[in-house]
Parts: C-alpha cells; sequence; structure tokens
C-alpha cells in the first residue's frame, strides 16, 4: 500500500511563492502519474498539475507560467513550486499517485495567499 506524505503549505503574501512536496512511500513503481489537485471553500476540487514517470507535465490553465512541477524518482517525491501565488491560489492542496489505475492520496496541505 502507498502512502503519501505532503509538506510546504503554508501563509505567502501576494506575489510570493511556496514549494509543496509528496512523498511516496511503500511499493518502488516505474510507470505511474504523480500530481496535485485543490480544493477552496465552496468549489470542487480541481487539477492544478501532474507529472508522468516518464517526465511529460500537464497544468491547469490558470497555473502556466507561474507553477512548475517536478519529480525526484530516485526519492518517490514530487514537488509543485508555486510562484506569483494570488489570493485565488488558497485552497487545499492534494498530492495523488495513480499506478495500475489505482490512485491514492495525500492528506491535504493547506495553501493561503493573503497580506
Amino acid at each position: 500500500q502507498v502512502q503519501l506524505v505532503e509538506s510546504g503549505g503554508g501563509l505567502v503574501q501576494p506575489g510570493g511563492s511556496l514549494r509543496l512536496s509528496c512523498a511516496a512511500s511503500g511499493s518502488i513503481f516505474s510507470r505511474y502519474v504523480m500530481g496535485w489537485y485543490r480544493q477552496a471553500p465552496g468549489n470542487d476540487r480541481e487539477l492544478v498539475a501532474q507529472i508522468t514517470s516518464s517526465g511529460s507535465t500537464h497544468y491547469a490553465d490558470s497555473v502556466k507560467g507561474r507553477f512548475a512541477i517536478s519529480r525526484d524518482n530516485g526519492k518517490n517525491t514530487v514537488y509543485l513550486q508555486m510562484s506569483s501565488l494570488q489570493p485565488e491560489d488558497t485552497a487545499v492542496y492534494y498530492c495523488y499517485l495513480v499506478v495500475s489505475g489505482t490512485a491514492s492520496w495525500g492528506q491535504g496541505t493547506q495553501v493561503t495567499v493573503s497580506s
């Protein structure tokens, strides 16, 4: 069973930056999709960014040019570098991992953008 542990959320001022990390423990895998969703109060959960084991990436239009997802396969860890943060980026960010059609989720980390 895979477990995902997120870190890096917090409070930041508009225009600031944060980096989220998601470390996967459990079975070592070679093919996967890993990424981040977010959910703001009253909103549906939305995809933010994802990366495959081969390095292909996908971003939501709202974060293109501001967020960057990367991975360290040796550490089973995915990172989300968030820059030029705006109040509308405020949400709980959830890490997820899909291996062989099975999805695992992290517990979520709060990101608050406010002055």
